[in-house]
């Protein structure tokens, strides 16, 4: 935890849900369909129960709910009403790419607005909550072209990977056997997430961080300047007598 009491991880902790609500359902799935003998689509339905329970808990007790579970929870509710009329096990896989779907276009489409969707993650893992360097943030967004584009391509190619990533579980859910799919849904998901975060932030982040950095010495440097010209300044000149 910083000093403010906010996480040094914020990017981590927004994609917490995409991993943890998947890892779940797909361990429950393999012991609802393994040990208990349960259908696909009734081993599918049971897995999603999880991390649907998880956010309505979050709700009830009032704690406030990670966008990111809140759209999984309507996916998973939406898709299994769907996949209850049809009893079709591969719906229920393909239901799951809903939400790098909706999550990709969504940062695509801020990205076009002026309003890159992960900057609420990226600022402070730049600026690793200095008050220096968030300043230095701030006057960068607002004064270099090179900052801005490296801010708006973060959320392009995360947008991008994970619509690419649907794609990929879409095509997967009707052609992979579905025992298969189960778990190579999730590796998909993972592997998506690792590739985001090295292409983003080998291309991104890091050339951000410098250039905050830099910002944050410029404007030391420049402070120092004048404090040494008013030094200066308020010596006496000593004439002789």
């Amino acid at each position: 935890m910083t000093a403010d009491g906010k996480s040094p991880r914020p990017l981590a902790q927004s994609l917490l849900p995409l991993v943890l609500d998947a890892g779940v359902p797909l361990a429950s799935y393999y012991l609802l369909s393994n040990a208990f003998g349960l259908s696909d689509v009734a081993a599918l339905g049971w897995s999603s129960v999880v991390p649907a329970l998880r956010t309505v808990w979050s709700l009830v007790r009032g704690t406030g709910v990670n966008g990111l579970a809140l759209l999984i929870l309507v996916v998973n509710v939406v898709g299994l009403a769907m996949s209850a009329m049809t009893g079709d096990p591969r719906l229920m896989l393909a239901k799951d790419s809903g939400v790098s779907s909706v999550i990709g276009i969504s940062m695509i489409v801020s990205v076009f607005m002026g309003k890159p969707l992960m900057t609420a993650g990226l600022k402070p893992f730049v600026t690793k909550g200095n008050a220096a360097r968030s300043a230095a943030w701030d006057r960068l967004a607002a004064g270099s072209a090179p900052f801005r584009r490296a801010e708006r391509r973060f959320s392009l190619i995360w947008g991008t990977v994970l619509l690419v990533e649907c794609v990929a579980r879409v095509i997967g859910a009707y052609t992979v056997p579905v025992h298969t799919m189960v778990w190579l849904g999730p590796v998909l998901m993972v592997a998506a997430i690792l590739v985001a975060m090295v292409v983003a932030g080998g291309g991104c982040a890091e050339p951000m961080v410098k250039m905050v950095g830099a910002e944050v010495e410029r404007v030391g440097d420049h402070h120092s300047g004048e404090a040494g010209a008013g030094a200066t300044a308020a010596v006496p000149t000593v004439t002789g007598s």
